[in-house]
């Protein structure tokens, strides 16, 4: 579907192409993706997802959130900092999420650096988040997989001791969470 503008879903509302499919997309797409996102334990679920999602299909992470939310403490960044060499074998032991030993040290070594932080996740994640558009895209060829934006986020998350997190996770963040709003100009879910 690239180049795509919006498709219309069983409903009859036009989405983004991607929203369009399964129902776990069309329900994320209306949801939450794009919708303006604050909150530590929130932001740090969110960029734990988007590393774990890194060279597989979002549908799959979707599609095993709740798990991840169990086998992750909630999200939590203290108890998740606090996790052992018990909790990576329960953890790669755990068929309920993506059982891979990087993305399982990125994301306990990631909650750590949540806790180094001089200033909450959130306010140093949204300080990266560009000046709103005039114009939304108008087709999935107009998405940028990469920002000026993102590459600057992920360049202090690195040297702030986090880990996964390259310009391209650091994009796919900024959208998800509405600090950049990627629906395309016909998709029905507008934000103001």
């Amino acid at each position: 579907m690239s180049g795509s503008g919006a498709v219309l879903g069983a409903d009859g509302k036009a989405r983004c192409p991607w929203g369009a499919g399964p129902a776990d997309y069309t329900e994320y797409h209306d949801r939450e993706w794009g919708v303006p996102l604050r909150g530590v334990v929130e932001l740090f679920e969110r960029i734990t997802l988007e590393s774990f999602q890194s060279g597989l299909s979002w549908l799959t992470i979707l599609r095993k959130r709740e798990a991840f939310r169990s086998a992750f403490a909630g999200f939590e960044p203290e108890k998740v900092a606090a996790f052992d060499d018990a909790d990576r074998e329960r953890l790669l032991a755990d068929a309920g999420i993506v059982r891979n030993r990087a993305k399982i040290d990125a994301a306990i070594n990631n909650a750590g650096a949540v806790l180094r932080l001089d200033q909450p996740l959130d306010d140093l994640l949204w300080s990266f988040a560009p000046e709103p558009r005039k114009h939304r895209p108008a087709t999935l060829e107009d998405v940028p997989a990469i920002t000026p934006e993102s590459k600057a986020m992920a360049k202090e998350l690195k040297r702030r001791g986090f880990v996964f997190v390259g310009p391209t996770t650091c994009y796919a963040l900024m959208q998800a969470t509405g600090m950049v709003d990627d629906h395309l100009s016909d998709c029905w879910r507008t934000l103001s």
